[in-house]
C-alpha cells in the first residue's frame, strides 16, 4: 500500500504539480453553485446583504446596539458588523462543508492518481472567492456611508491569510473524520452556531469581563475578526507580534491536521 507524505511541504508540491487540475475544479466548483439558478451570481451578493439586513435590524434597531469606536450611529454599527461577518462567513463556509468533502466526492477516492488533499484546498479557495465578493459589497457600502476607505484596506489579504490556513487545517481534519463518523456533520453544524456567538462579531471583545477575554482569544477566528476591523475601519495596521504567533499557530495546526488526513486516508475506500 502506498505511503502518503505527511509534511505541508509535500502538500504544497502536490498543489503545484496539480495546479491545472486545481484551477479546473475550482472553476467547476464556483459554476456549480449557481448552475440552474435564475439569478445566478446575483445570489452571491444577495445572501450576505440579506443576512446583514437581518442582523442589523435585530441588533442595531431592535437591541439598540452600538460600537465603542466610531460615531455611534446605526450606519457605523452596520459597517463594523459587516466587517466581522466577512471573516466569520468565510471560515464558517469552510468549516461547515468540511465533513462532507470526501463523502460527496467518493468517486475520487478509488482513483489512485487523484490528490484527495486538494479537495480541501478547492473548498477554501471557493470560500475566498465569496469572501472577496462580500468585501466588494462592503467597500460599496463604505463609499456610500463614509467616503474613501483607509489605505490599510490593502492589508486585509495579509490579515485573512492565517484564517484561511486554519480553515484549511479544519477542512483536512473534519473531511477525514466525516468519512468514519457520519455524526460529524450534525456536530459541526452545532459548533458553527456556537462559534458565531463566541466570536467578537456582534460585540467588541473589550465589552467582555477580563477573565473571558483570554478564552475568546483561543477562538481561531477572533484575531482575524479583530484585525480585519482594524485595517478596514480604523485605519490601523495589524499587531505584527501577535500576527506572527497567529501565523505560526495556524501552520502548526494545518500540519497536524494534514498529517492526520494522510494517515487515515488509506481506509477511505474500505469505509465508502
Amino acid at each position: 500500500m502506498a505511503r502518503h507524505p505527511l509534511s505541508l511541504i509535500s502538500a504544497w508540491r502536490s498543489l503545484i504539480g496539480h495546479r491545472a487540475l486545481l484551477i479546473t475544479m475550482l472553476k467547476r466548483e464556483i459554476a456549480a453553485r449557481y448552475r440552474g439558478s435564475v439569478l445566478g451570481m446575483f445570489w452571491s451578493v444577495f445572501q450576505p446583504l440579506f443576512m446583514l439586513g437581518l442582523y442589523s435590524f435585530v441588533f442595531a434597531l431592535g437591541f439598540k446596539a452600538r460600537w465603542s469606536e466610531g460615531d455611534g450611529s446605526v450606519s457605523s454599527y452596520v459597517l463594523v458588523l459587516f466587517a466581522g461577518l466577512l471573516v466569520f462567513n468565510f471560515f464558517a463556509e469552510c468549516f461547515n462543508r468540511a465533513p462532507t468533502l470526501i463523502l460527496g466526492n467518493a468517486n475520487f477516492v478509488k482513483k489512485v492518481v487523484f490528490p484527495l488533499e486538494t479537495l480541501s484546498v478547492i473548498s477554501v479557495a471557493a470560500a475566498f472567492f465569496q469572501f472577496f465578493i462580500n468585501l466588494g459589497v462592503w467597500i460599496v457600502f463604505y463609499l456610500f456611508l463614509q467616503g474613501a476607505p483607509h489605505a490599510t484596506l490593502l492589508l486585509l489579504p495579509v490579515v485573512i491569510l492565517p484564517v484561511g490556513i486554519f480553515a484549511l487545517g479544519f477542512s483536512w481534519f473534519l473531511s477525514a473524520l466525516g468519512v468514519y463518523l457520519r455524526d460529524t456533520v450534525q456536530v459541526v453544524g452545532l459548533l458553527s452556531s456556537l462559534l458565531m456567538f463566541v466570536s467578537p462579531v456582534f460585540y467588541s471583545i473589550d465589552q467582555l469581563p477580563e477573565r473571558f477575554r483570554t478564552l475568546l482569544w483561543l477562538n481561531p477566528i477572533t484575531f482575524g475578526v479583530v484585525q480585519a476591523r482594524e485595517v478596514l475601519l480604523w485605519g490601523r495596521g495589524p499587531d505584527w507580534g501577535f500576527y506572527m504567533i497567529y501565523v505560526a499557530s495556524s501552520l502548526l495546526f494545518a500540519q497536524v491536521s494534514f498529517a492526520w488526513f494522510q494517515k487515515v486516508r488509506k481506509g477511505f475506500a474500505d469505509v465508502l
